[in-house]
């Protein structure tokens, strides 16, 4: 069994950053690839970034390129998403991901994945 929790979420100003982390339980990091998903209110759940197992290759979502970061630090067992240039578009809660499938290749459809974290409030105001 793998246990996902995100921290770092809260209330920022449009135009600020935040950096949210997501720790690992239950199996080392480095046997997961990961990612970062997000739902607004009213709206489905989506793909914002992801990283492979390795953390050789990264993907995002093009409302989030070259604004959010993704990085792992397998010896810590954590997964950040540093988010610069905050919008109002970007409020959502943030949930992170795991995928057993040790490929490659960054994965961006939910069913990918097998486990899930409880989630935490990103709020971008104007």
């Amino acid at each position: 069994q793998v246990q996902l929790v995100e921290s770092g979420g809260g209330l920022v100003q449009a135009g600020g950053s935040l950096r949210l982390s997501c720790a690992a339980s239950g199996r080392t990091l480095r046997s997961l690839a990961m990612g970062w998903f997000r739902q607004a209110p009213g709206k489905e759940r989506e793909f914002v970034a992801g990283i492979t197992w390795s953390g050789g290759k990264t993907d995002y979502s093009d409302f989030v390129k070259g604004r959010f970061t993704i990085s792992r630090d397998n010896a810590k067992n954590t997964v950040y998403l540093q988010m610069n240039s905050l919008k109002p578009e970007d409020t959502g809660v943030y949930s992170c991901a795991g995928d057993t499938n040790l490929a490659t290749i960054v994965h961006v459809r939910i069913s990918e994945y097998d486990y899930w974290g409880q989630g935490t409030q990103v709020t971008v105001s104007s």
